[in-house]
């Protein structure tokens, strides 16, 4: 057994010796839902300050409007009564460091976890197989954040299954302060 698992699954048996969250509805009870991205630093339950029940949160990399990501929004108004949702990217985010074309040359050389050098430059070890399968993905880097934000909230305030009534709100967290930035432009256009 791994080290990370034997840990994981005493940790959990160590939450369920007192579990007692079990009668929680399914529908989020403060009725919004959070996109944002799935990096280790964030943690959306504190800096948003939520606790089980509260809201739903949505990870992926980057926090960015995916199909997959809109899938689960409507899923969550639909069926599941949220009435705002927020889109959350964050400073420092690794989707600004490659691109869809670095991402599709390191996978069609080796499907290896590459490296970054101290001149944000990746590396492969080259030590295949790989696939050119990567090219096919749109991998949604990130150049400038709060275009990403303005561009993923009018992408979803745009999409035919979102109703106009639901406010998207557009925000940055910061990973050095822990601070939520808004992106005026994004929760104008998420209006």
């Amino acid at each position: 057994m791994s080290t990370v698992l034997n840990e994981v699954l005493i940790a959990n048996h160590d939450y369920a010796e007192n579990f007692d969250k079990g009668d929680l509805p399914m529908p989020p009870g403060r009725h919004f839902a959070i996109l944002t991205c799935m990096d280790a630093r964030l943690d959306p339950a504190k800096y948003a300050g939520l606790s089980e029940g509260d809201a739903h949160v949505i990870r992926n990399a980057g926090g960015r409007a995916s199909d997959d990501a809109i899938r689960s929004l409507v899923i969550s108004y639909k069926l599941l009564g949220t009435r705002e949702w927020f889109v959350i990217h964050h400073t420092n985010c690794g989707m600004e460091f490659f691109t869809n074309d670095i991402m599709s040359d390191l996978l069609s050389s080796s499907l290896k976890t590459a490296s970054l050098d101290e001149n944000a430059c990746w590396h492969d070890g080259c030590e295949g197989p790989g696939s050119a399968e990567g090219k096919y993905i749109n991998w949604l880097t990130i150049k400038d954040q709060a275009q990403s934000v303005l561009e993923d909230v009018v992408r979803i305030k745009s999409h035919p299954l979102v109703p106009s009534d639901i406010p998207v709100y557009g925000y940055i967290y910061d990973v050095a302060t822990g601070r939520l930035i808004e992106v005026p432009e994004a929760t104008a256009a998420g209006k």
